[in-house]
């Protein structure tokens, strides 16, 4: 198998000029990326790979990109992992799927998509003798082809996510039932070739969440399971879904469900790291044209990580700690009444990690990236009457062919619960955390490089608000 020959440290610096490009989210060195795959914790060290297309920043031809850390936030290339074998079950595609640790052999399955386009896709596996740096596909491959019968459609097979339990190997893969809307289809196998359909674990609504679904992860958490999903059809664009309850004998049986993001987060994987975190990564979709996407020479991120939890019965996640090494100058305020007009902060940046528990005593909130001159910003706001968090992008660049449409999410709050914003502000990636359980991922293209300011606004009380810049994870 030939791997693509490419100088990463070459690419990285040829974009070093883009302002829209995050510095401390995880990005590829140039071209195209989209989901996380077979995130892993192996010899005390992160390993993640991803999407990849690497000749281009069109979606497209699909590799397995790879980095390595120490610490899920500083991240260090490796050389490309996977790449279609031409005449094989992945000519078109080495797409999404999970690695697993086979009695010590570091194994991945993937999605393969041969030479018909989508409308072919298998299951493939790969291993690794040497720490995962090279891989070897399966002489056998595909090792699972044929869509079950309940699904009743030809096609859509794909992003295995697989667990071991009892010393039976379990696999889900995302699919849909035709007419009914996404499902995830639940296997079994002795020992990671011979696979048996089991069952649907579960199927959602076509109205309600989709009529296909992709990217599935199912794994304890507390004393439940969680099935978190991406879903998409005509009605449902991008949407991640989850789902807590109760697993069963091979049964799941939800007992409440939610949206994991309102935005432009897609396409999760989840991992259990060697402290016995479950962490969370995400592709953040970008928001704007594809010839924009080619002007620019890259296209997609991933979310910083985050360590997720139940509390009341709710999906809770926060971004994981050690992010705060790359904190840099801090500006603190507290105790600061909002009446209603601009509060201009003394720092500024285009890479910030900002903090901030607000009283809401009508629509309050922050505005970044903000041009001196105020024609160029981004509203964050919470409004406590309607209960919404909301992104507003009306105003967030005068550039053209950009996504500009508002990012809304329901946001109740307790009595005397106070709003608590995580707002991670990096370039064109707007991640926000609202409580550490509401989120919306966005994306802001300012066109001007001095949309670097910060501004409170709206009517309330700031008990606190703590604003760092943010080193770059790819400076030399």
């Amino acid at each position: 198998m030939t791997m693509p020959n490419l100088d990463f440290t070459e690419q990285r610096r040829s974009l070093e000029y883009d302002f829209h490009r995050p510095v401390y989210h995880f990005i590829a060195p140039s071209s195209w990326m989209n989901d996380p795959n077979g995130v892993i914790h192996w010899g005390g060290e992160y390993h993640l790979f991803y999407q990849y297309h690497p000749y281009s920043p069109r979606f497209g031809l699909a590799h397995w990109g790879h980095a390595l850390s120490e610490d899920a936030i500083n991240w260090r290339d490796l050389p490309v992992a996977l790449s279609p074998t031409p005449g094989g079950p992945d000519e078109t595609g080495c797409w999404s799927g999970c690695i697993v640790d086979d009695d010590g052999l570091p194994t991945a399955v993937y999605t393969g998509v041969g030479p018909q386009g989508f409308g072919q896709q298998s299951q493939c596996i790969a291993t690794s003798q040497d720490g995962l740096l090279s891989w070897e596909k399966y002489s056998g491959n595909p090792i699972l082809s044929e869509i079950p019968a309940i699904s009743n459609q030809p096609y859509d097979l794909r992003d295995p996510m697989i667990w071991l339990e009892d010393d039976t190997w379990y696999m889900l893969l995302a699919s849909r039932i035709k007419d009914r809307g996404g499902s995830v289809f639940l296997y079994r196998s002795p020992d990671l070739m011979q696979w048996e359909f089991l069952h649907p674990l579960l199927t959602g609504s076509y109205a309600k969440d989709g009529c296909v679904w992709e990217c599935p992860c199912f794994f304890p958490l507390g004393d439940k399971w969680v099935l978190i999903v991406a879903g998409k059809g005509r009605r449902i664009p991008f949407t991640v879904f989850y789902f807590i309850g109760d697993y069963v004998d091979r049964q799941f049986t939800p007992e409440s469900s939610g949206i994991l993001d309102h935005a432009y987060f897609y396409a999760p994987f989840t991992m259990e790291d060697a402290r016995g975190r479950r962490l969370l990564w995400g592709w953040l979709r970008e928001g704007r044209s594809e010839e924009a996407h080619v002007a620019a020479g890259w296209a997609g991120c991933h979310s910083i990580p985050r360590e997720l939890s139940l509390r009341n019965g709710q999906l809770h996640m926060t971004p994981v700690p050690e992010l705060s090494q790359l904190r840099g100058k801090c500006a603190e305020i507290s105790d600061i009444r909002l009446t209603g007009r601009y509060h201009d902060l003394e720092i500024q940046g285009a890479a910030l990690d900002i903090e901030a528990e607000l009283i809401a005593e009508g629509t309050v909130g922050l505005a970044v990236a903000c041009a001196p001159d105020g024609e160029e910003e981004t509203r964050v706001s919470y409004n406590p009457d309607t209960e919404l968090l909301s992104v507003n992008r009306e105003r967030s660049s005068q550039g053209q062919e950009l996504e500009t449409f508002a990012h809304e999410a329901p946001h109740h709050l307790a009595p005397g619960e106070n709003l608590q914003l995580r707002i991670l502000l990096d370039g064109s990636v707007l991640e926000i955390i609202a409580n550490g359980r509401t989120s919306i991922c966005s994306r802001i293209y300012p066109s001007r490089a001095d949309s670097r300011g910060l501004r409170l606004f709206g009517k309330g009380r700031v008990k606190t608000l703590s604003v760092w810049r943010m080193r770059s994870i790819y400076a030399p």
